[in-house]
C-alpha cells in the first residue's frame, strides 16, 4: 500500500478550509461555548467515521457480497463526482439541501456538528470509499493501524481549521478558500482515475494489455 496517497485523498476530499464558511454561517448565533462544543463534536465525528471505515469497511461490503473491483469502480465514480464539486469551489460532499438542514437546526437551536456539518459536508460516502478502498490494499495490521492514525490527523486538521475560522477567512479570503477548492480538487481528479481504472482492470484484465 501507498501509504501516502489515502492522506492526501483524505486531506482532499475532507478539506477543513473549504468548509471554513459553512462553519462560520452556521454557528454564526453560536455563544463561544457552543462553538468550542461544536468543533470538539465535528473532530470526534470526522475521526469515528474515518476509523469505522478503515477497520470495518470491508467487512460490510463483503456482507453485501460486492465485489471489491465494482467497489472501486464506483468509490472511484463517486470521487469524481466530489472532485468535479471541488474545482465548482463547493465542498466534495456538500448538497443544497444539507445547507438547507443546517440552516434548519441553527434555527431551532439543535447542534449542527454532527449533521450537516460534519457528515456529509466534511465527511460523507466519498471520504468511506476512500478508506474502504485504501483499507483492501493494506498487507500488516500496521498499515490499517496507519489509516486509523491518518483519523487523527484529520480530526486535529478540522479542529485547527474551525478553531482558526475567523482568522483565516480574514487571512486568506473567500478567493483564497475557493482556489484551494479546486487545487484539492484537481488532485482528487487524479486519484479518483486511478481508483476506477484499477478497479476496472480487475473486472476486466483484458484492458491491462500485455
Amino acid at each position: 500500500m501507498d501509504i501516502v496517497k489515502p492522506l492526501i485523498a483524505l486531506l482532499a476530499i475532507v478539506n477543513p478550509i473549504g468548509c471554513i464558511p459553512f462553519f462560520i454561517h452556521f454557528t454564526g448565533g453560536f455563544t463561544a461555548k457552543q462553538r468550542t462544543r461544536t468543533i470538539h463534536v465535528a473532530s470526534i465525528t470526522a475521526f469515528c467515521v474515518i476509523a469505522v471505515s478503515a477497520l470495518a469497511g470491508l467487512r460490510i461490503i463483503e456482507f453485501f457480497g460486492i465485489s471489491l473491483a465494482s467497489f472501486q469502480v464506483g468509490g472511484g465514480m463517486l470521487l469524481l463526482i466530489s472532485s468535479l464539486q471541488m474545482l465548482n469551489a463547493q465542498p466534495a460532499e456538500s448538497r443544497h439541501a444539507d445547507i438547507a438542514e443546517g440552516e434548519d437546526k441553527v434555527d431551532a437551536g439543535d447542534s449542527i456538528a454532527i449533521v450537516p456539518l460534519t457528515i456529509p459536508l466534511l465527511t460523507g460516502p466519498a471520504t468511506i470509499s476512500t478508506m474502504v478502498i485504501y483499507a483492501e490494499k493494506t498487507r500488516h495490521w500496521w498499515q490499517l493501524g496507519v489509516l486509523v492514525g491518518y483519523g487523527v490527523v484529520i480530526a486535529v486538521s478540522v479542529w485547527v481549521a474551525f478553531s482558526l475560522s475567523g482568522r483565516i477567512a480574514r487571512a486568506i479570503g473567500r478567493t483564497g478558500i475557493q482556489v484551494m477548492t479546486r487545487l484539492m480538487g484537481l488532485i482528487l481528479a487524479a486519484l479518483a482515475v486511478e481508483v476506477m481504472s484499477d478497479g476496472l482492470v480487475k473486472l476486466f484484465p483484458g484492458l491491462a494489455g500485455h
